[in-house]
């Protein structure tokens, strides 16, 4: 491989990174949050370089786009993760045995941390900070579209690493080419896990090419599921929120469901959308009820290809259904393990709704633009988590450790 050389250094600096004390990675990442502050022109005349080669109109422009309001968010989340409790060191499991000897599992860094994300600049301090801030070191691999800026980012970080004595190499980032992403999914010994953050296909490619442990994150085809006994005021908030406070993100909405005894409430339900210009795919009844009412441009029957598609775009699927087993039925095939929602007052239904979905979240009276390590709580998060053996939801600094034991004698021989 033609990265080896650079799949040891960082295996090299996550050992050394175990020496740093866990004072020494917090005040660094309030100087690397400083950094940002500080170079808001050169990050953002490096983003605009990527964005000079993206059409403004594509809905993935604003994922890529970096401003000097997002940068000062970045650098909050930052402090914000300094100042959150090591995960580190936790004693989660103590016993002593009946010959004496002395149990403890403690929560360690995994080591090296590969992350492959798309035009998000953003990711790049993210995971950081995270890997960082729980010893981990990380090799990023980020796509094309936002080689510039996070070429000027990791620039920064090294800058402050190396002002602290501390190895630039536990934060690498490889070349935005294909064959970097195929050397670094090969790189058994130096990666202990790899984390794909992006759309379905990329997901799908990472899961199915790596011969490295791989978290899947990221894909959202994501549900709501406007019940008979549904507030409609909620409803529209709740709608409305969930599709177009950013479409391209994982957590925004892709279909809505509809009882069939709230059809005549289905135009005030999306009539906020109106105003984000959202185009709908919509089924028979809905179709029917709709003509004449949303928008001729902006309306679509729905085909078969209208339902289980992450859109990322100011469009959603619209799907009516005769009852929450229907609606549940509709999920069970469409649904990704991301994030559903069901809005009702019956807490019957939302409590059969919670219980019966199989997502790593699932909202009752909320939207899913909820799903969010900073949202939880949590700081910042390298992705959600759509799996169920290891981590599952938004990935924060506990689910960047593993474990292992630690165990104390006293000359006790195994007979």
């Amino acid at each position: 491989m033609e990265l080896i050389d650079t799949f040891k250094s960082a295996k090299a600096a996550s050992r050394s990174l175990a020496l740093v004390s866990e004072e020494l990675r917090n005040e660094i990442l309030l100087a690397v949050a400083d950094a940002v502050s500080a170079n808001k022109a050169r990050i953002l005349e490096a983003n605009e370089k990527d964005l000079m080669k993206m059409d403004s109109k594509n809905p993935l422009y604003d994922r890529l786009q970096l401003t000097a309001r997002r940068l000062d968010d970045i650098a909050s989340d930052m402090r914000h993760v300094a100042g959150l409790p090591s995960p580190l060191g936790h004693v989660t499991k103590a016993n002593t045995l009946p010959n004496g000897l002395r149990l403890h599992r403690v929560s360690v860094p995994f080591g090296v941390i590969g992350v492959i994300y798309e035009a998000r600049p953003n990711v790049t301090y993210d995971v950081f900070s995270l890997c960082f801030k729980s010893g981990n070191a990380c090799v990023l691999k980020g796509g094309s579209d936002a080689d510039f800026s996070n070429q000027a980012s990791v620039e920064l970080i090294h800058e402050v690493l190396e002002h602290y004595g501390v190895d630039p190499a536990v934060v690498t980032l490889l070349p935005a080419t294909h064959e970097a992403t195929g050397e670094m999914l090969n790189a058994v010994g130096y990666i202990d896990v790899c984390i794909p953050r992006g759309g379905r296909r990329l997901i799908d490619f990472v899961r199915d090419t790596a011969r490295i442990p791989v978290i899947e994150t990221g894909a959202g085809v994501v549900n709501t599921y406007f019940d008979k006994d549904g507030d409609l005021e909620k409803g529209k908030a709740i709608v409305c929120n969930a599709k177009t406070r950013r479409v391209s993100v994982c957590n925004a909405l892709d279909c809505l469901i509809i009882h069939e005894k709230r059809l005549g409430d289905l135009f005030e339900l999306v009539k906020p959308l109106l105003d984000h210009k959202v185009t709908l795919y919509v089924d028979g009844p809905a179709y029917q009820l709709l003509k004449g009412q949303y928008p001729e441009i902006l309306l679509q029957q729905a085909t078969a290809e209208s339902f289980g598609t992450e859109f990322m775009d100011y469009k959603m699927a619209v799907r009516t259904v005769a009852s929450l087993d229907e609606a549940l039925a509709h999920i069970d095939q469409y649904g990704s393990g991301h994030s559903e929602a069901i809005i009702t007052e019956n807490e019957q239904a939302a409590r059969r709704f919670q219980a019966h979905v199989d997502a790593a979240c699932v909202y009752w009276n909320a939207p899913t633009s909820f799903t969010d390590g900073a949202q939880f709580g949590l700081g910042a998060e390298i992705g959600i988590s759509t799996q169920k053996l290891g981590p599952r939801g938004p990935m924060a600094l506990e689910e960047m450790t593993t474990y292992k034991w630690i165990i104390e004698g006293d000359g006790q021989t195994r007979p």
